[in-house]
């Protein structure tokens, strides 16, 4: 009789998995609270009343149904060492929705004459419609993935990504680690230590950095003890159950149009993304079925949005890392019921208080530098130009809302001087075509992946392929989709319409018949070389 090993829901090593991977949600989590009550001006109710315990409920959705699929399959396999699909928020989306979607709809309501009560509900809202159309993309593309992953190269994937992950993500983290240089080196040393020159420390290194982060942040003072603001931290506690939002989804409905093009590239990425882990697990000895993985990590994306959450969820990079840990099933389990309990209960806030974004920031910039890197590192070489044309538009549409940053602090952005047109004369004297920038800014992700596309099929010298990238590009120009702008009082925001964007659409209509031309001159190429070789013969 052949024996057959029996699963655990918990052995000894997925103590370390869990640590590894409660730390990496609750730093997502301490983002949030941070941007979300920061940057974006939302109460404590918002936040810990609807916001987090749906972003619980999709947590303890996705880790426990994964937790269950790997104990399932080694049952079925006669195995004990499959290490469940790592899970939780999408960093990148994360980002994506707050700078791309939520905020611009914030700063739009409030030049549109809103309080700025109703501003705040309709960048939540606006939020909630984003969450929701990413997990109906990841849902039914579970159906779609393969021949669109086929069709798109890697590199316009990889490299658009990388986009948002320098700028969004890494670039400020890194400079508020040179702003906070005593505090923000050291953890950052043990990060790169840690992940990039695989040195092992007595205790997990994401851990230990947050440790040292914490206690360098109280040490000199940038954290410092404040009974008012430990008080705001206490206020939270206690039970938080997560609720139902469909009419604020439903009456947000129209925002979906015009988020689109943040929206629908988000939701592949995610998709795309997942299938991609996915095959990480396979080639780390894992094999999951395909559908039922990514259909869940739609659900919990869709449990987030109906229940209050703006933050997508999806199965997480870095699969083969926690299998080397030694975890297995109840990692994963843990960590959506712990991460699920804090947060239903609002004592992340009290944690938040303690562990300062400071401390933990090391790894979200280690995150932005490994999907930088991986876009270089697992296309072919020959595709490298066409990353960094992926790379451009993110890093135009940074450069957008730095600018307009800074013009808002300078004053500008209110009744009395609004935005306007008249801006772009005095940046172009000074060689910065804000009007580009700004073009560049709309549609940002849609705009990447359609360049860094095109670029490698005219490397690959598959003109016609690239001459259709050219035309989807027109298309989306025409109906405002990418590049189309108008000016707000503090802002410039998408201008969808029939002929919106003709500019560049006609300009893209151009470029595509150049390519064509191409394609014509490559057939005929072939075609005397092939009358040479016969004539020859």
């Amino acid at each position: 009789m052949i024996s057959r090993d029996r699963p655990h829901w918990f052995v000894g090593q997925d103590l370390d998995g869990f640590l590894g991977l409660a730390l990496d949600n609750l730093i997502q989590i301490l983002l949030i609270l941070g941007l979300c009550q920061g940057l974006l001006g939302y109460p404590p109710s918002l936040v810990y009343e609807r916001i987090l315990p749906a972003i619980a409920l999709s947590l303890i959705v996705g880790n426990v149904y994964y937790s269950w699929l790997a104990y399932r399959l080694d049952e079925q396999e006669g195995r004990s060492d499959r290490t469940a699909i790592p899970y939780g928020i999408n960093t990148v989306s994360l980002f994506a929705y707050v700078f791309l979607v939520m905020l611009p709809v914030k700063l739009t309501a409030l030049s549109q004459g809103f309080s700025e009560e109703a501003a705040i509900e309709a960048s939540w809202s606006a939020g909630l419609v984003a969450c929701l159309g990413s997990g109906l993309i990841e849902l039914f593309g579970a159906w779609v993935s393969d021949p669109l992953r086929r069709w798109l190269p890697r590199a316009a994937l990889l490299s658009t990504l990388a986009g948002i992950a320098i700028t969004f993500i890494a670039l400020g983290f890194l400079f508020r680690t040179y702003a906070h240089p005593i505090v923000g080196l050291v953890p950052f040393g043990v990060i790169l230590l840690t992940y990039f020159g695989r040195m092992k420390f007595p205790i997990p290194g994401g851990l230990l950095a947050v440790l040292l982060g914490t206690a360098l942040a109280w040490i000199t003072g940038l954290s410092r003890w404040d009974s008012n603001s430990f008080g705001l931290a206490l206020q939270p506690i206690g039970w938080h159950g997560p609720s139902l939002h469909l009419s604020a989804i439903w009456e947000s409905r129209s925002i979906l149009l015009s988020q689109l093009s943040v929206i629908l590239p988000m939701g592949l990425f995610n998709l795309v993304g997942s299938l991609q882990n996915l095959e990480s697990a396979e080639a780390a000895g894992d094999r999951y079925p395909t559908k039922p993985c990514l259909a869940a990590n739609g659900i919990g994306t869709l449990v987030a949005a109906v229940c209050g959450s703006c933050f997508p969820t999806t199965i997480y990079i870095g699969h083969p890392g926690w299998k080397a840990l030694g975890a297995k099933v109840g990692y994963s389990w843990l960590n959506g019921l712990v991460m699920g309990a804090i947060c239903l209960t609002g004592t992340v806030g009290l944690l938040s208080y303690f562990i300062p974004i400071d401390a933990g920031m090391a790894i979200v910039l280690w995150i932005g530098i490994v999907i930088s890197a991986q876009s270089f590192q697992t296309t072919p070489i020959a595709h490298a130009p066409a990353v960094v044309v992926g790379l451009m538009p993110g890093i135009a549409a940074w450069g957008a809302q730095t600018i307009k940053t800074s013009l808002r602090i300078a004053g500008l952005g209110t009744a009395e001087r609004p935005f306007s047109a008249a801006l772009i004369e005095p940046f172009q004297r000074q060689d910065l075509y804000l009007s580009g920038v700004l073009a560049l800014e709309q549609g940002q992700i849609f705009s990447a992946m359609l360049l860094a596309a095109m670029t490698v099929y005219i490397i690959d010298r598959q003109f016609g392929w690239a001459a259709l990238c050219s035309l989807i590009a027109a298309l989306l120009s025409w109906i405002g989709l990418i590049h189309s702008y108008e000016w707000i009082t503090s802002d410039t925001v998408i201008q969808l319409g029939w002929g919106a964007g003709s500019e560049w659409a006609i300009g893209y209509v151009l470029l595509s018949l150049l390519l064509f031309y191409a394609a014509w001159q490559n057939q005929q190429s072939h075609l005397s070389k092939d009358a040479e070789k016969l004539s020859k013969d």
